[in-house]
């Protein structure tokens, strides 16, 4: 996780905007990952990716229109949680037990 990303994702505002999207979802279709439509979803994934100019506009960081539930699988390749920037898949970024992102390992 980016520095300036973790008091976001610990932020009240973002646990419930992100437990209303899994409900959702869950009463859309059970859950599934949005993207290969197979696995059950763990991660809530922002579509256009938060950075410093955004990550304060609710209508990026909390929008479910810029929301996506997808698997562990599909949302590690999506980001490159497996590339180490050579192109060697190895893991640089875990999740907890809720799907939050928990480090990058990338800064470790």
């Amino acid at each position: 996780m980016k520095d300036f990303a973790k008091k976001f994702y610990m932020s009240k505002a973002w646990q419930k905007c992100r437990a209303a999207y899994i409900a959702k979802r869950i009463a859309i279709d059970g859950g599934v990952c949005q993207v290969c439509g197979r696995e059950q979803g763990f991660v809530v994934h922002h579509i256009v990716a938060l950075t410093e100019k955004n990550i304060r506009d609710p209508r990026v960081a909390l929008n479910h229109n810029n929301l996506r539930y997808e698997c562990k699988q599909c949302h590690d390749e999506e980001e490159g949680h497996y590339l180490d920037g050579k192109g060697i898949k190895r893991l640089v970024c875990i999740f907890d037990e809720s799907g939050q992102p928990k480090t990058d390992l990338r800064r470790i």
